[in-house]
């Protein structure tokens, strides 16, 4: 395949980037005994049919280290993303769903009256939406379940060792927020924590206030778990605890148990569990229920989208919503 390639030194990659011009090429650093970079590249090798005008590169990552280093790629898979010869985005770890949604992104060429003024003004008033998602927001490589740095491996400790309710965003996973946030905030490095929409800082700032008393003065404490999914369950009559929300459901079964209750003309309100994993792990806990969606009257299980259509069938449906069986 002519767009599906495989580079051996730093001269025959940066001769790919300049012939590659505007058009997008995307380069999967790799290696050999990873046995997820043999999986990524056959994703690639999809991509590559879908999008002719893209180049995909595979370049062995150890064998030339200079452009490893040049580009800070540490671990593998790692995959960069090209314009121009500039390096425009970046995504680290075998995420075959974000490869492909960032692919289809970027190999859009983008309208003539687009300026970087505007795409600017868009990327801060997103950062802004970010940094104030949750009363503590913290910013950080991977997850507070699998961080991917030692740093960030130790705020979510110090975080959790005293109690901190706080929510996270993978900067390895969007290159515009990773990047857009060291000039929003005028700080370079991450891990970044911000309450309540302010920066309070990194690592060593955390610590210092840990050290003296006050992290749990400046961080909302964490509320006990089964009294928070307690709460979310009676915040309104009828809670529908889905993938997505009321106008954009992200699964088919959110979707199909959505249409059903709009068609009821009850009111409802929706929790989005991917924007929460201790809720989305807890509430299966919680209500002895595996999977997803959940839906809850009255602070009680009803169940999930086969009870749900089993009681529409059954002519129940209306009566079990309005609390009245």
């Amino acid at each position: 395949m002519a767009n599906f390639v495989e580079v051996t030194t730093q001269q025959q990659f940066e001769d790919f980037l300049a012939r590659a011009g505007k058009c997008l090429t995307v380069v999967h650093f790799q290696a050999a005994w990873a046995p997820q970079c043999e999986q990524m590249n056959e994703v690639m090798a999809e991509l590559a049919k879908e999008h002719m005008h893209t180049t995909f590169i595979k370049l062995e990552a150890e064998a030339v280290p200079e452009v490893s280093e040049k580009y800070e790629v540490s671990s593998v898979p790692t995959f960069l993303f090209f314009k121009g010869g500039e390096k425009v985005d970046r995504l680290d770890g075998a995420h075959a769903p974000e490869l492909t949604k960032k692919v289809q992104r970027l190999a859009v060429t983008k309208s003539v009256g687009e300026t970087a003024e505007t795409s600017t003004t868009d990327l801060n008033q997103r950062l802004k939406k970010l940094i104030n998602a949750a009363p503590c927001m913290l910013f950080m490589k991977g997850s507070p379940q699998e961080p991917r740095c030692g740093f960030s491996r130790q705020i979510v400790a110090l975080l959790k060792e005293h109690n901190i309710q706080f929510s996270s965003f993978d900067i390895l996973s969007d290159e515009d927020v990773r990047q857009g946030l060291k000039t929003y905030s005028n700080w370079p490095t991450y891990p970044q924590l911000y309450v309540n929409g302010e920066l309070v800082g990194g690592l060593d700032i955390v610590k210092e206030l840990a050290e003296s008393g006050e992290l749990e003065n400046t961080c909302p404490k964490a509320v006990n778990l089964e009294h928070r999914l307690k709460t979310i369950i009676n915040q309104s009559l009828v809670m529908l605890f889905m993938k997505g929300n009321k106008g954009a459901a992200k699964c088919g079964f959110s979707r199909q148990i959505l249409e059903i209750l709009n068609s009821t003309g009850v009111d409802y309100d929706t929790f989005d569990i991917l924007q929460d994993e201790e809720v989305r792990q807890g509430l299966k806990t919680y209500s002895n229920w595996p999977t997803y969606p959940q839906l809850y009257v009255k602070g009680e299980l009803i169940g999930g989208l086969d009870i749900v259509k089993e009681l529409k069938e059954s002519g129940d449906l209306m009566s079990v919503l309005k609390g009245e069986s």
